[in-house]
């Protein structure tokens, strides 16, 4: 499954995004926010997050302004590895290298199509599950339960 949340500032780009995604056969589930009204990033941050964790098959993707607040927010969930994507080569590099489970895209600096790109080499790469990848991996794990 696939968990979508934006604030007010991602909201409409990640209405595209689920509309793509929703096209390409995956199960998406929207998790708000539903309309250009204010709100706080990491009200949906933490829905997102907290859904992906259920299951290491879930993914989530997460949209505001900058990308930034909701990778922040996100990351403060135990088992979330949240990146800041902004081109296809670090999607990529992310899902093989650092195994991110949720992708943060920034509304305005990311047009919708460029989005569609990365989220789909965002959703179609693997972990690459190298011994130094792991290895790194496992120590972040560690340094969640040292809180």
């Amino acid at each position: 499954m696939i968990y979508l949340g934006a604030d007010h500032g991602g909201f409409q780009l990640k209405e595209e995004i689920g509309h793509f995604l929703s096209d390409r056969g995956y199960q998406v589930k929207d998790m708000g926010t539903n309309s250009e009204e204010l709100v706080d990033y990491p009200v949906f941050a933490a829905a997102v997050a907290n859904k992906v964790v259920e299951d290491p098959n879930n993914r989530g993707i997460l949209v505001c302004r900058n990308g930034v607040g909701m990778c922040m927010a996100a990351n403060k969930i135990p088992g979330i590895r949240a990146g800041q994507l902004w081109d296809e080569k670090v999607a990529v590099s992310a899902r093989n290298d650092d195994n991110i489970n949720v992708a943060c895209i920034g509304s305005d600096m990311t047009s919708a199509d460029d989005a569609k790109k990365i989220l789909g080499k965002f959703l179609d790469t693997s972990f690459g599950g190298t011994e130094r990848y792991s290895r790194r991996l496992k120590l972040v794990t560690d340094l969640e339960k040292k809180k």
